[in-house]
């Protein structure tokens, strides 16, 4: 299933991710240093957190996250034929995540980010909250 993603700057990723759980009852799929993202069912989100206290905004991006690369390559394949231009990122590690995607820009400057997840990274960080430099793409 695919669903929307909501990526959000945040002051204290304590303070955010106690916040999240509580509004979605639901606890983080992944917790990594200054870091958390969460599947919430209903509504289908992929909710994630960067902790990012020198935003200017508490937007950081929106995108969707899809089942496959096919699914990822057919949104490429569209909207390339519609005539916006793709920022293409294969197999990267972002977001403690082996992924592929691409990026659109909106008209008012919004990222938009269709990917798809390939495998875990760093899962030894899982629940560690002192931050690691450059560990993320924020």
């Amino acid at each position: 299933m695919s669903r929307l993603q909501l990526a959000l700057n945040v002051h204290d990723i304590d303070a955010a991710v106690d916040f999240y759980a509580t509004l979605f009852d639901t606890p983080p799929a992944k917790r990594r240093p200054g870091y958390a993202n969460f599947a919430v069912e209903n509504p289908p989100l992929k909710l994630v957190l960067f902790e990012n206290p020198e935003a200017t905004g508490t937007l950081n991006h929106v995108g969707v996250e899809r089942t496959s690369m096919e699914e990822v390559q057919a949104e490429a394949d569209r909207l390339e034929a519609a005539g916006l231009t793709l920022d293409v990122e294969g197999d990267v590690v972002c977001c403690y995540a082996r992924q592929d995607k691409h990026w659109v820009t909106g008209p008012d400057g919004q990222r938009w980010e269709n990917y798809v997840v390939l495998a875990d990274a760093q899962p030894e960080l899982e629940g560690k909250t002192a931050a690691t430099a450059g560990a993320c793409c924020a």
